[in-house]
């Protein structure tokens, strides 16, 4: 299949945008409840429970589970939503919030 230099260009555009672009991810530890985080990423991100319950189940198995991709702006803006949502009070040992990454998509 040959490329023409239309393809091109769409792929880099589609690559220059997706480069504009953040994650905001949240990281597993010890000191939250898996209701903590739901609650916590129906709160900040909107989502249903379904969706907060998957990250949640993915941020345990894995360490890590990206929640949102969106503007830098954005990106920053959530987790810092996410930093001030508190300990969980479910947890004596929970002295502050989930933890929230602002990375660049790649």
């Amino acid at each position: 299949m040959a490329h023409t230099a239309l393809d091109t260009d769409i792929a880099q555009r589609a690559k220059d945008e997706l480069g504009k672009l953040y994650h905001v991810i949240i990281l597993n530890d010890d000191e939250h409840t898996f209701e903590y985080v739901i609650e916590m990423l129906q709160a900040v991100f909107k989502i249903t429970y379904a969706a907060a319950f998957a990250h949640t189940v993915e941020a345990d198995s894995a360490g890590t589970s990206i929640v949102l991709t969106t503007s830098l702006e954005e990106a920053e803006r959530k987790r810092d939503q996410v930093h001030a949502y508190g300990p969980d009070w479910r947890m004596a040992n929970s002295r502050g919030s989930v933890t929230a990454l602002v990375e660049p998509a790649q």
